[in-house]
């Protein structure tokens, strides 16, 4: 037993002495050396750009590196730098564990264990890699000095941007040499080194929505200052040092394009980058290092007729000289149903002009009547809790006036905060009375959709969004407003849910990498994502008949001009913060969103008065912005129309509506005119008695002649284009649908928790 224990302690040792003999003591010149540039194709194969960190990366001799900067990594990471051996056995050991049982495997907790790890050729996460990173780390302790390890730490570390190394983070961030850095601006670099993602204070939502400018700013100060009280506390600086780095934080410049990321490049690398990172293990830092080979969807003639499109609607109408045309932006996106391909996008006018967010992937930007037809949807799927699941008709009726009262299930109405009833608003005081959901959607009238997402039940609403691709975080609260788009996804997420439509009911979810390369060799995780029928395929053919006619008769009149069967809806908020267009053909779906956004703050402003305009709408230069693309996009490509919708559902009208029910017909109602015709003509229901029923509940009939204007006839007068969402006080929203955006993640293509 003794020969035994001897045997295999001695084999140990020899493993030891074997790998320690093996290995190499790496240098930061070798980190150098393995940065390369990242490559990005296009959807054809051919290269779109290359863009990495090789530029951006110099090695400093110790003597430049400033003392403050050397003591605040040595405070904030490894106290016992100088006096340890270099290796934490515990910290190697909880690795060693967590790889064993399939999970992270951790970094080393000293310095020289992450100098070891920066210098690593391979990234690799196996159990003979972290075992050969043990051998190295030792072997560094004792080949190199302390002062040799903490230069080569602090030259092979990422800061983020794309910054490898403290000569490039000094650049990058204060635009000046290392040795010039002050001891403030040293901690704020050393804080960066927990994490740029997260203590950039520029903001990193297109990696991680909850890495918002605020949230990073906080995070970062709060680390700074911890860091300079570290430094004092280990007698690294005086309190008089202290005192003057302390006193006011040290604000970095601003963002800069890098080589290559200029114009929309810069946005579809950035979407692409998401992507890569949210579906590998990849960090950041790894893949600013450079290597890989990122074949994208995007389609090059696309994504130019796209930009093309908005800088000409842009140019007609926006004049920068006016203050109401001022901090005018645009997002936008096209994706192909039945697939999920992102094949365009609009982002923003440029990194080059200091524009970082990407529009097309942000959330915080309400979408307005846009969401209505969820809420047809969810009605044709489910029903309301009178039909007991048997779906409803487009051709049921609902009141259509201004400023009524909204039931609940119950009867009861729906009250605010302060017990008081809850009134809809129209974007007019047009007394459509009641209407078919139809001529609603065609229209955009919103009280019929807001009391039917009530009938029908806010949750199936959201369902039938979240089923259809919108990400359940870019949802609103599921009050009276969530039907008429207080939510806030993006640009890409909407084009999605309405490709859902245009592919009869599949979705896929939207995705722009086909496959990744790391020098050559395919990484595994890109499939094309899973096709599923996300609802009936009658119910998203008869959505599509109704958004169809939104363009024909409706508030979309100016995407008739794309000469081919399309079908979509247009939207516009409240206080006209955002105006939208969705719409789409069966072989492209296509979302354009306008709004205002104060550059400081980041809220969103009022388009009153902007292109000279009392207020912008969806139907007006968001639609003038799809068309134009459209045209362009879909070019000697065939118009296959659109699968013909079934009849569907019964019809099941609201509260009070005249009976008996008119029963469908084929025939579109007319858009109405400054002249009374008679198929406009609503019947008017006589006033309820005390012998007579008007639907379930009669307070609802008295209350509307009394309080809401009445039943009677809709009138003749155009009662506008898109309702806004409700300017009362909404009964459980908190927060202003208007406020500061944040980015995706979100909501955003890859899973943002949004605003």
């Amino acid at each position: 037993m003794s020969g035994l224990c001897l045997a295999f302690f001695g084999s140990l040792v020899a493993v030891a002495g074997i790998g320690y003999a093996m290995v190499s003591v790496p240098s930061e010149e070798n980190a150098a050396a393995l940065s390369e540039n990242n490559v990005y194709y296009w959807e054809d194969g051919t290269q779109m750009v290359a863009t990495g960190s090789g530029q951006n990366r110099q090695n400093v001799s110790f003597d430049r590196i400033p003392e403050a900067m050397r003591w605040a990594v040595i405070s904030a990471e490894n106290k016992s730098f100088y006096s340890d051996s270099g290796i934490d056995p515990m910290g190697i050991a909880r690795a060693l564990g967590n790889m064993a049982r399939g999970g992270d495997t951790q970094g080393g907790s000293t310095i020289t264990q992450q100098f070891v790890k920066n210098t690593y050729l391979s990234q690799e996460q196996t159990l003979s890699r972290k075992f050969k990173e043990m051998f190295i780390s030792i072997k560094v302790g004792t080949k190199l000095s302390k002062d040799e390890i903490l230069q080569g730490y602090l030259n092979t570390s990422y800061y983020g941007r794309g910054a490898y190394g403290i000569q490039a983070a000094a650049q990058t961030y204060y635009g000046k040499d290392a040795e010039d850095l002050t001891p403030s601006e040293c901690a704020f670099l050393a804080a960066l080194l927990k994490g740029p993602t997260y203590y950039d204070p520029a903001g990193n939502e297109s990696i991680d929505s909850s890495a918002s400018p605020q949230a990073n700013r906080e995070r970062s100060e709060e680390r700074w200052a911890w860091i300079l009280e570290q430094m004092r506390d280990d007698e690294h600086l005086s309190a008089a040092e202290y005192q003057q780095a302390v006193k006011r934080y040290p604000m970095p410049q601003g963002r800069k394009a890098t080589k290559g990321m200029t114009g929309q490049i810069s946005y579809l690398v950035d979407t692409a980058k998401r992507y890569v990172l949210k579906n590998s293990d990849i960090s950041e830092a790894q893949f600013d290092q450079g290597g890989y080979q990122i074949y994208t969807t995007f389609e090059k003639s696309k994504v130019e007729a796209l930009a093309k499109a908005v800088k000409k609607v842009e140019k007609e109408n926006i004049d920068p000289k006016r203050e109401k045309d001022q901090h005018v932006q645009f997002g936008a996106a096209t994706v192909k149903p039945e697939d999920g391909a992102i094949v365009a996008l609009y982002g923003g006018a440029g990194f080059e002009n200091g524009h970082f967010n990407n529009n097309a992937d942000t959330q915080g930007v309400p979408v307005g009547s846009t969401w209505k037809p969820f809420v047809l949807a969810a009605a044709m799927q489910h029903g309301t809790y009178k039909t007991n699941g048997v779906g409803v008709s487009p051709a049921s009726k609902y009141n259509g006036n201004d400023h009524l009262k909204i039931l609940n299930n119950d009867g009861s109405y729906v009250l605010k905060k302060d017990n008081t009833p809850f009134f809809q608003e129209n974007e007019s005081d047009h007394p459509w009375g009641y209407i078919s959901l139809r001529k609603a959607m065609e229209q955009s009238v919103n009280t019929p959709f807001v009391q039917l997402g009530m009938d029908v039940g806010m949750r199936k609403v959201a369902d039938v969004a979240q089923k259809s691709g919108i990400l359940e975080d870019s949802f609103a609260g599921l009050n009276p407003s969530f039907a008429l788009g207080t939510s806030t996804p993006s640009a890409i997420r909407m084009a999605d849910a309405y490709a859902t439509f245009a592919a009869s009911g599949k979705q896929a979810d939207p995705y722009s990498v086909t496959s990744v390369k790391y020098r050559g060799a395919e990484l595994p995780n890109f499939e094309k994502p899973r096709v599923k029928q996300a609802m009936p395929e009658n119910v998203a053919n008869n959505v599509t008949d109704v958004l169809e006619n939104v363009i024909e008769n409706g508030t979309a009149q100016h995407a008739k001009e794309l000469g081919r069967r399309a079908a979509g809806k247009t939207g516009t908020t409240d206080e006209n913060k955002s105006a939208w267009f969705v719409g789409y053909t069966q072989q492209l779906s296509t979302a354009v969103a306008m709004f205002r956004e104060d550059p400081k703050s980041h809220k969103l402003l009022s388009m009153n008065g902007t292109a000279g305009k009392d207020s912008i709408h969806g139907g007006d230069i968001p639609t003038q912005v799809w068309t134009e693309f459209m045209k362009v996009a879909l070019k000697g490509t065939s118009d296959p129309g659109f699968p013909e919708a079934e009849k569907i559902g019964e019809v099941a009208d609201g509260v009070g509506a005249p009976s008996p029910t008119p029963t469908e017909t084929e025939t579109e109602e007319p858009e109405p005119s400054d002249t009374p015709t008679p198929s406009e003509t609503v019947t008017t229901p006589p006033p309820p008695t005390e012998t007579e029923t008007c639907g379930p509940f009669d307070f609802r009939c008295r209350d509307e002649e009394e309080e809401d204007g009445g039943t009677g006839n809709g009138g003749t007068d155009n009662g506008g284009t898109d309702g806004g969402v409700s300017s009362s006080p909404d009964p459980t929203e908190t927060e202003d649908p208007g406020g500061p955006r944040g980015s995706d993640s979100g909501g955003g293509l890859f899973g943002g928790s949004g605003n």
